[in-house]
């Protein structure tokens, strides 16, 4: 029976394991892996049909290059608020955006220095990959991607304490910026991609603002001033529906840049977005507000398709 003290170990051993790879897909969101490739490469084929040319070794870096960096976000985004997340009061927002349901690091799954370190992990190897990227592409990108980790950083911390919404208006540059650092990769700075940010800035604040009604109560245990706390939740649903529309108006002129299938899938998304809207003001309900979630993310992934599609065909 000698054998068998060694059995317990490997099994105990296969479950810790097993336990710790479960905590790193939820600091990782790992079930939302495929969206951002897909909106990081949306921004390059724009500058593939501006600029001329094609690669798929460049698509695959941007892809990389485009996900890591992504992921080193989310990572970032947990770090910074590890405190803050211990005072949740309801996982509503926790079981949407984490395959199993949970927050690794109050958790103690995954140790706050772990989590730095694979942060640092994914930026250097993000880094190295960008700096293959010609001259001053490399630049561009790389700037974009050190100012994107200060801005969220900054977001996080900033939103504990303030009077107006200043956190969430800067904050989300960030993801703004996303798809332009895609266009980067291989374009420069024109008008193309500056329109792309200003239809695209817009989905961001309504997005933010639709997370922040859904996780009123925890924000409030949190003592974050998100856009619900700040303005209550109806304030909050004027906040998603007035970005919306605002994002509308600003397609005006990005689809001058686009394509037929790009005009239908916008308009596709469009109408997602519409009728999202009109049920949250239905409902008025964080259930609502849960339900229409999905959709924001669908219609992300349908103009990151549709843009890609114009190109191909």
């Amino acid at each position: 029976m000698e054998w068998f003290p060694l059995f317990i170990t490997i099994v105990t051993e296969a479950k810790k394991m097993k336990e710790t790879l479960k905590a790193y897909i939820d600091l990782t969101r790992v079930h939302f892996l495929p969206a951002w490739p897909l909106i990081f490469c949306s921004g390059l084929v724009l500058a593939f049909a501006n600029y001329g040319g094609f690669s798929w070794a460049l698509i695959l870096k941007a892809a990389l290059i485009g996900l890591l960096g992504f992921e080193a976000g989310f990572v970032l985004n947990d770090y910074v608020d590890r405190n803050r997340d211990k005072l949740d009061v309801e996982n509503t927002m926790t079981r949407y955006w984490r395959l199993f349901k949970e927050r690794p690091i109050p958790s103690g799954k995954i140790s706050s220095k772990n989590a730095f370190w694979l942060f640092i992990l994914l930026v250097g190897v993000t880094s190295a990959l960008i700096f293959t990227l010609p001259y001053p592409n490399s630049l561009y990108v790389f700037v974009i991607m050190l100012y994107s980790y200060g801005i969220e950083a900054f977001y996080q911390v900033k939103k504990r304490d303030q009077k107006y919404p200043v956190a969430q208006l800067l904050g989300r540059t960030d993801f703004t910026l996303f798809p332009a650092a895609g266009y980067l990769c291989y374009g420069q700075p024109d008008m193309t991609v500056l329109l792309y940010m200003v239809f695209f800035y817009p989905w961001t604040m309504a997005h933010l603002g639709l997370n922040d009604f859904i996780d009123l109560e925890n924000d409030r245990a949190r003592g974050m001033k998100s856009i619900a706390v700040l303005y209550g939740s109806k304030g909050a649903m004027y906040w998603v529906t007035g970005f919306t529309v605002l994002h509308f108006l600003a397609a005006i002129f990005f689809l001058r840049e686009l394509g037929t299938i790009a005009l239908y899938g916008f308009l596709a998304g469009f109408v997602l977005l519409a009728g999202s809207n009109l049920y949250l003001w239905k409902e008025k309900s964080q259930d609502a507000g849960m339900k229409i979630l999905p959709v924001y993310h669908m219609t992300l992934v349908i103009y990151s398709v549709s843009i890609i599609l114009d190109f191909m065909y």
